[in-house]
């Protein structure tokens, strides 16, 4: 199922099928989402919970025993069901289920609120235990926007703006998407800018900051300052990624809690980077935000 949200300024498509965020347009029709060409990537705004990243192995070990699980977690391929919506906002429910409980051994409820702005759109994930024990979990976002947005332009045109000059280093990904912390490589060597390039992704695969001061990042052309700007501030990490070796015509933004895999991890989902530990009935919203520049 697909509900279209507008405001007068922009227009927007979700879908029950994973809870995405399917389109976003301005008044002028210009698409500011990758639109999920089979051919290079089918994703555009996939929800990762209740992991993010690959496991080990595939498998990871809660307090309650082992459990397999695929990269990214079950939500994106998840159904969920329409439980709120208004002319410019729509929320998605998911709630745990046989299929899910072989997976994970939690009972909870997401609700993702995608939620038209005066400038642009936010997108809120809200966990709530339902069970009688602890909870643990990671979440995080996947977006995927054009890039190049406008005819004529091309991928490295575009610079990718922190608010702030940053160190910027980065984890390695190794085999099976599990990160190296023994070898991390700096992308942002006292700088807010970096030139985009296929090359980057070819070699790195993805772009994972840890240790950001900025709390925000922009998406913008070189030269005529066009593009986006994504409020990530309730996020202690941020990935960037596109398709290695496609020449991909777009790139991810990826606020997280949580990551993949360390190859030096001990297995147990509790030791891993920003694990979200929720109470009995506890809830924890984080939500991120994007403005059309």
């Amino acid at each position: 199922m697909e509900a279209v949200l507008q405001n007068g300024r922009f227009r927007a498509t979700v879908t029950t099928q994973g809870g995405e965020l399917i389109s976003f347009q301005d008044g002028e029709g210009t698409e500011y989402l990758w639109q999920g060409d089979p051919a290079v990537w089918a994703g555009r705004d996939p929800i990762l919970f209740p992991i993010v990243g690959a496991l080990r192995d595939g498998k990871v070990r809660f307090p309650e025993g082992e459990y397999a699980m695929a990269r990214h977690g079950f939500a994106r391929n998840s159904q969920f069901t329409l439980a709120q919506r208004g002319e410019d906002f729509a929320v998605l429910e998911l709630t745990e289920s046989p299929e899910t409980l072989d997976l994970y051994p939690y009972s909870f409820r997401l609700r993702v609120t995608h939620r038209l702005t005066e400038r642009g759109f936010e997108t809120a994930y809200a966990v709530k235990n339902t069970g009688a024990g602890t909870m643990l979990y990671c979440i995080g976002g996947h977006t995927a926007f054009n890039c190049p947005l406008y005819t004529g332009e091309r991928f490295e045109d575009y610079r990718l703006v922190f608010d702030q000059a940053e160190e910027g280093p980065s984890a390695a990904v190794g085999p099976g998407g599990v990160l190296d912390r023994r070898v991390p490589k700096k992308y942002l060597r006292g700088t807010d800018a970096l030139a985009l390039r296929h090359g980057i992704f070819d070699e790195a695969d993805t772009l994972i900051f840890s240790a950001l001061r900025s709390r925000g990042v922009s998406l913008v052309h070189r030269d005529t300052g066009r593009g986006l700007r994504m409020d990530f501030h309730a996020f202690p990490m941020l990935g960037v990624w596109t398709m290695p070796g496609k020449n991909a015509p777009y790139i991810c933004i990826e606020p997280w809690q949580g990551c993949a895999a360390f190859a030096d991890e001990t297995g147990r989902f509790e030791d891993k980077p920003h694990v979200v530990a929720l109470a009995p009935g506890e809830e924890r919203t984080l939500a991120f935000s994007v403005e059309v520049l």
